[in-house]
């Protein structure tokens, strides 16, 4: 006999149903009313889980948050490859491209919410940091040939342009609306890292290259 599936309760929902029209249409123009037309229920109902907006945001970027916390692991001990750094750049950006309302209004909504803005510079600081173990995890492999200082101005610009490059994509009109090319976006990324590459590491980005752009 088939397990059944436990109904999604409404505060589930509220979420789903926030998520998808803020990363639509964007979180500033998604009111809680738009929610609860969507859903057909009663402001009522949605305000008895949710006081207001700003509490919807604050739970979804607590997923995001929580997302990023996962894949911004370090990576310990173990030896490191360029694959890892590239596995690094997909799963954000999936994470990223799923809670886009969030880079879509960044500025807007983190400036509107000292909390939000404080939490997503320890998710910035964490991915610098993460991202410095894996140079020195690729110098230490003798794929990467940098100074400390080229590594961290590198894991700085790496944050910079994963941060903005789902708003660079919608602006430009490179791509239809509310799509992305997750690999495009980590190659683009890479391609930061790709001149102190050494062998092996920088072959596969310049492969990487003439698949995806």
């Amino acid at each position: 006999m088939a397990e059944r599936k436990r109904p999604r309760r409404t505060r589930e929902r509220i979420l789903e149903t926030a998520l998808a029209l803020f990363n639509g249409a964007g979180a500033p123009n998604v009111t809680t009313a738009h929610i609860a037309d969507e859903m057909e229920i009663s402001p009522g109902n949605l305000y008895y889980h949710f006081r207001n907006r700003d509490e919807i945001i604050g739970e979804l970027f607590a997923a995001f948050e929580r997302r990023a916390d996962e894949v911004l692991a370090a990576p310990g001990e173990r030896a490191v490859s360029i694959e890892d750094l590239w596995l690094l750049l997909h799963l954000l950006f999936e994470a990223m491209w799923d809670y886009r309302f969030i880079f879509r209004d960044l500025d807007q909504i983190l400036s509107h919410n000292r909390l939000l803005g404080s939490r997503f510079a320890l998710i910035m600081r964490r991915g610098t940091r993460t991202v410095i173990e894996l140079c020195h995890g690729l110098v230490h492999a003798g794929e990467m040939q940098a100074s400390e200082r080229e590594i961290a101005a590198l894991a700085e610009n790496i944050g910079l342009v994963a941060t903005y490059w789902i708003s660079y994509q919608r602006i430009s009109g490179e791509r239809p609306q509310n799509t992305v090319s997750l690999d495009r976006a980590a190659y683009q990324v890479l391609s930061i890292i790709a001149p102190f590459l050494r062998g092996d590491a920088r072959a596969l980005v310049e492969r990487l290259g003439r698949e995806y752009l």
